[in-house]
C-alpha cells in the first residue's frame, strides 16, 4: 500500500558504472544491488543526458537538460564552457531544505565550480570534487615530461600489460590489480572515506528519534568504477579473464562510422590484446563488484536503523563505460549504448506497489528530482526537462510518457556537437563534426551496422531528426543556427516546425 508518510530518501550514486553489470545473469557479481530490484523496481531504459560526469550530475540536480543548466562539459578544467549552472536555476534539495528534510551529502559533487552542495541546502562530510577542484594541473603533467614521454617507462622495453602509450601526454594504464591492506579489500582508499562518512550520517540520522516530522535525505557518491580500473587484489583475483567473453560489437572496426570513433579505437584501445581487453574487463567487473559491497554496508545500515520501510532508495550512475564495446573504453563522443544507459533502481517498501518489476519505459537523470519532489509531496516546478516517475511506482503507466530518449553531447575537452534520439526501434545520431549515424535496434542492438546513408531509410531518419528539432525546442536547445558552415543536420528545424510549431516531442 502507498505510504502517506514523507519517505526518507538515500541516495547511492556511482561514477562511470554501465547498467549491464547489475543485470540478472551478468557475470559481474551484484548482489546487493540485485536484491534491490528484487524488493523494488528496476528501470531498464534509463539514460544520462550526455556520457560525461559534470553534464549528467547537473541534470540530476536541477531537472533540466544541459541546454537548459548550461553545464556542457568538465566545470573544473580550463576548456569549461561554463563553470556553473545558469543563474536563477532552483535545484530540489532546495526544496526539500525547505520543506524542514535535513540533508547530507558525502562524496564526488562534480555540478559546479561556482558552488558547493552547502549553497543548494545540503550538510556537508566528505565531499569530493568541490568547487575548489582544478583538475587541469593533473592535465598538465605532460609539461614536466622528458622527450621520451614518460619517466617511469624504458621507451626500448616491451609496452606493459594494460598500459596504452601515449608520447608526449604521459602513458595511461587502464587497469590495475593493487595489494589488499586487509583480508576485507574494499576498507582502503577515498570511497572506503566516502562510505564510512556516509555510514555515521546514517546512524546520527536514524537514531535522531523524530521521523514523522524531520525526514532526511542522505547522498552517497563513490567514485568508481571510473577508470583507471585499480581494484585490490581481494575482488580482481574473483574473475578469471580468461572466462571474460569479448564484447559482441569488438570486432566492429567502425569503419561505417565517425572518424574520431575510428580514431580513439587505432590511436589507443588497439594497443592493448584482446587477452588485455578481458582482463581490462575483469577488473571493471571487480571494481564494480567493490562498490555493490559499499552499497550493502549502507543497506545493511539502514535494514538495522528500523527506517527501510519508509526509505526510497535510489541506485544509481552518472554515466556508463564502453568497457571494450566496439573496441572502446572510458566515455565521451561516442554515442553508444554502453556509455548512456545507467543503473536506475529505485526501492521503497511502503511506497512501491508489487515490487521486483522491470520498467522497459525511457527515463533519463531529468526524471530523479521530479520524483523525489512528489514522493516527497512537494509540487514539482513547472518547465522541467523531466518527469516524475512516481506514476511507475504506483504500477501505473501513463498515456503520454515519452516514447524516445534524446541525449545532448557538445564534447568533453574536445568540443563537439552531437545528438541522439533513440526510440525502441531506432536510434539517430546527429554529428556537426561528421556524417550521422542510425541503427535498427531490433535487429542489431550493438549497433554494429551504420544504416544512415542507406536511401531505403531516409523517411525514418528524418522522422527522427524532427523529434530532435521539437526536443531542441522545449528545451531552448542551441543547435538552430541556419548559417552555411554549422546548418549541418540533413534536415532543418522547419521541416519538423513550420507547420504546427508544436514544441513537444
Amino acid at each position: 500500500m502507498t505510504s502517506t508518510r514523507r519517505p526518507n530518501i538515500l541516495i547511492f550514486m556511482t561514477d562511470q558504472e554501465q547498467a549491464d553489470v547489475s543485470l540478472p545473469g551478468h557475470p559481474c557479481n551484484m548482489p546487493h544491488t540485485r536484491r534491490l530490484a528484487q524488493e523494488g523496481l528496476r528501470f531498464t531504459s534509463a539514460y544520462c543526458p550526455t556520457a560525461h560526469c559534470c553534464p549528467s550530475r547537473a541534470t540530476l540536480m536541477t531537472g533540466v537538460y544541459p541546454s537548459v543548466h548550461g553545464v556542457y562539459n568538465n566545470v573544473s578544467t580550463n576548456t569549461a564552457i561554463r563553470r556553473g549552472v545558469r543563474p536563477g536555476l532552483r535545484m530540489w534539495s532546495e526544496d526539500l531544505r525547505a520543506a524542514g528534510y535535513r540533508l547530507q551529502y558525502t562524496g564526488k559533487w562534480h555540478v559546479s565550480a561556482e558552488e558547493d552542495p552547502s549553497d543548494r541546502g545540503w550538510e556537508e562530510l566528505d565531499v569530493t570534487a568541490n568547487k575548489r577542484a582544478q583538475m587541469q594541473p593533473a592535465h598538465d603533467r605532460w609539461r614536466t615530461l622528458p622527450p621520451d614521454g614518460n619517466p617511469d617507462r624504458n621507451p626500448a622495453a616491451p609496452r606493459p600489460a594494460g598500459m596504452v602509450f601515449r608520447p608526449g601526454w604521459g602513458d595511461l594504464t587502464l587497469y590495475r590489480t593493487l595489494p589488499s591492506q586487509s583480508p576485507l579489500g574494499y576498507d582502503q582508499g577515498n570511497d572506503w572515506k566516502v562510505v564510512q562518512s556516509g555510514l555515521r550520517a546514517l546512524e546520527q540520522l536514524t537514531s535522531s528519534g523524530g521521523q514523522a516530522d524531520s525526514p532526511w535525505c542522505l547522498y552517497v557518491g563513490p567514485i568508481g568504477p571510473h577508470d583507471p580500473y585499480n581494484v585490490p587484489d581481494v575482488f580482481a583475483r574473483r574473475y578469471d579473464p580468461a572466462n571474460v567473453q569479448l564484447p559482441p560489437s569488438y570486432f566492429d572496426t567502425c569503419e561505417d562510422k565517425p572518424r574520431v570513433y575510428q580514431r580513439m579505437r587505432r590511436q589507443y584501445w588497439d594497443q592493448l590484446s584482446p587477452d588485455e581487453i578481458r582482463d581490462a574487463i575483469a577488473h571493471y567487473w571487480a571494481y564494480s563488484e567493490m562498490e555493490d559491497t559499499y552499497f550493502g554496508l549502507v543497506m545493511d545500515a539502514l535494514d538495522a536503523s528500523g527506517q527501510r520501510e519508509d526509505t526510497l532508495v535510489l541506485r544509481l550512475s552518472d554515466h556508463g563505460d564502453y568497457v571494450g564495446a566496439h573496441g572502446l573504453f572510458c566515455k565521451g563522443v561516442p554515442a553508444f549504448r554502453e556509455a548512456y544507459n545507467v543503473p536506475c533502481i529505485m526501492s521503497w517498501p511502503a511506497g512501491i506497489e508489487k515490487p521486483g518489476r522491470e520498467e522497459d519505459s525511457f527515463v533519463s537523470l531529468a526524471d530523479i528530482g521530479p520524483t523525489i519532489l512528489e514522493a516527497a509531496g512537494l509540487p514539482v516546478p513547472d518547465g522541467l526537462t523531466g518527469r516524475s516517475m512516481a506514476p511507475f511506482l504506483r504500477a501505473e503507466q501513463p498515456e503520454d510518457w515519452p516514447d524516445a530518449f534524446y541525449s545532448q553531447m557538445n564534447g568533453v575537452e574536445l568540443y563537439y556537437t552531437q545528438r541522439a534520439v533513440q526510440t525502441k526501434e531506432w536510434k539517430y545520431v546527429y554529428n556537426g563534426f561528421d556524417f550521422d549515424e542510425l541503427y535498427d535496434l531490433k535487429n542489431d542492438p550493438h549497433e554494429m551496422k551504420n544504416l544512415a546513408e542507406e536511401p531505403g531509410h531516409a523517411e525514418v531518419k528524418r522522422e527522427l531528426v524532427r523529434k530532435m528539432w521539437r526536443f531542441g525546442v522545449k528545451t531552448d536547445d542551441h543547435i538552430f543556427n541556419p548559417y552555411a558552415t554549422v546548418a549541418m543536420a540533413p534536415w532543418g528545424p522547419g521541416d519538423a516546425l513550420r507547420e504546427t510549431q508544436e514544441v513537444t516531442a
